[in-house]
């Protein structure tokens, strides 16, 4: 079994459920039939976002997540940089409490690492039906 590690970088830490957010991973992981490897969880800045997003990706645009996927056959693995700024803002835009927008951003890494993608409406679309199934089963909405 992987280990699931939390950072912060430039913000400041954040109360999370961090015991539960690690079972609903693997729990996710279970569901697709895949291992879960090592995943780091990095929380920052809007600024520190867009720099890895600038050197990495070659994009100038702010994000909610970065997703770098280091899996090996069925053993999914990577780093989840994620801004807690976007994210504060995408909750207000959405109406939804910030910490379960939160694990929604966390599951969409996590489904970028099972090889989901959102590049066309279509794949969006489905990566954010399944986002909103695992908010439920995992009754998230209750968790926060």
């Amino acid at each position: 079994m992987g280990r699931i590690n939390f950072y912060f970088e430039g913000v400041p830490r954040l109360v999370l459920y961090q015991d539960r957010l690690r079972e609903i991973i693997q729990e996710v992981g279970i569901e697709e039939n895949i291992s879960v490897g090592d995943i780091n969880i990095v929380f920052c800045t809007d600024n520190y976002l867009l720099k890895i997003n600038n050197s990495f990706l070659d994009h100038d645009y702010y994000t909610d997540i970065v997703t770098f996927d280091y899996t090996l056959g069925n053993r999914i693995s990577g780093e989840l940089y994620i801004s807690v700024d976007r994210v504060k803002e995408n909750a207000v835009i959405f109406q939804q409490p910030f910490k379960v927008e939160l694990v929604r951003v966390i599951l969409h890494g996590v489904l970028h690492l099972l090889g989901y993608c959102d590049t066309t409406s279509d794949e969006e679309l489905i990566m954010r039906n399944k986002e909103d199934y695992y908010l439920s089963l995992f009754q998230v909405y209750k968790m926060y």
